[in-house]
C-alpha cells in the first residue's frame, strides 16, 4: 500500500467537507462579530422618539419606555439621573413652549447612537437662569446613547450654552441701552439734586 502517494489524494477528496464544517463552526463568531442592520434600525428609531415624543410632542411619559431605570447621563462635572435628566427637558419645555428639536444627522455602531441636532424656540417663560426674554433661540448639539435591551443605558450630550446667552444678550442689547441711559440721567440728577443742596448750605451759612 502506498500511503505516501495516495495522502495527497485524499486531502483532494476530503477539502470540500473540511470546509463546509469549518464554515458551519466559524459561522457564528462571523454572525455575532457583524452588526445586525435591523438592530441598528431600531436603535436609531429609539433615539429619534426622545425629540419627537418627549421634546415635541411633549409626551413626557414615553420616558418610561425610552430609557432604562439605571439610565445615566453623563455630564461634564457630574452625573445626572433618569430624574433630574427629565426634570430638565420639561424645564425646557416650559421655558420654550413653541420648542422644536430636529434631527439633522444620525449613525449607530454596536450599541451606541450619535445624533446630531438642532434646538429652536422662543424664550417665553424662566428658564436657563433669566427671566422670560422673548428671544427666538436656535444652536445646534450632539448627543451619544447607549442603548441596551432596547432602552437607552447611558447619554453624553454636548452643545454651545454661550451661543444661547448671547442671543439673548444681542435681543435684549436695546433694552439695556436703554435702562444704562434711564440710570444715566437718574445719577446725573440726583449729582446735581445733592450740588444744590451743598450751594444752598453755604449761602445760608
Amino acid at each position: 500500500m502506498h500511503f505516501a502517494h495516495s495522502a495527497p489524494w485524499l486531502l483532494v477528496a476530503f477539502a470540500p467537507r473540511l470546509l463546509s464544517a469549518a464554515l458551519i463552526a466559524l459561522w457564528p463568531c462571523a454572525a455575532s462579530a457583524t452588526p445586525d442592520a435591523a438592530a441598528l434600525e431600531r436603535n436609531k428609531a429609539l433615539a429619534t422618539r426622545v425629540f419627537t415624543e418627549i421634546f415635541n410632542e411633549r409626551r413626557f411619559a414615553a420616558a418610561d419606555e425610552l430609557y432604562a431605570p439605571e439610565f445615566v447621563n453623563h455630564g461634564l462635572h457630574r452625573d445626572i439621573s433618569l430624574q433630574e435628566d427629565q426634570a430638565a427637558a420639561q424645564g425646557e419645555v416650559k421655558a420654550f413652549p413653541d420648542l422644536k428639536m430636529t434631527v439633522d444627522l444620525i449613525v449607530a455602531e454596536n450599541d451606541l447612537v450619535t445624533v446630531m441636532w438642532t434646538f429652536r424656540g422662543t424664550h417665553s417663560a424662566f428658564g436657563y437662569g433669566l427671566p422670560p426674554t422673548g428671544t427666538w433661540i436656535e444652536f445646534r448639539g450632539m448627543t451619544i446613547w447607549r442603548v441596551r435591551d432596547g432602552k437607552i443605558i447611558d447619554e453624553w450630550t454636548t452643545f454651545n450654552s454661550l451661543s444661547a446667552y448671547l442671543q439673548v444678550i444681542r435681543h435684549l442689547k436695546w433694552w439695556f441701552l436703554g435702562l444704562l441711559t434711564v440710570l444715566g440721567w437718574l445719577v446725573w440728577l440726583l449729582a446735581r439734586y445733592r450740588r444744590r443742596r451743598v450751594l444752598g448750605a453755604v449761602l445760608l451759612s
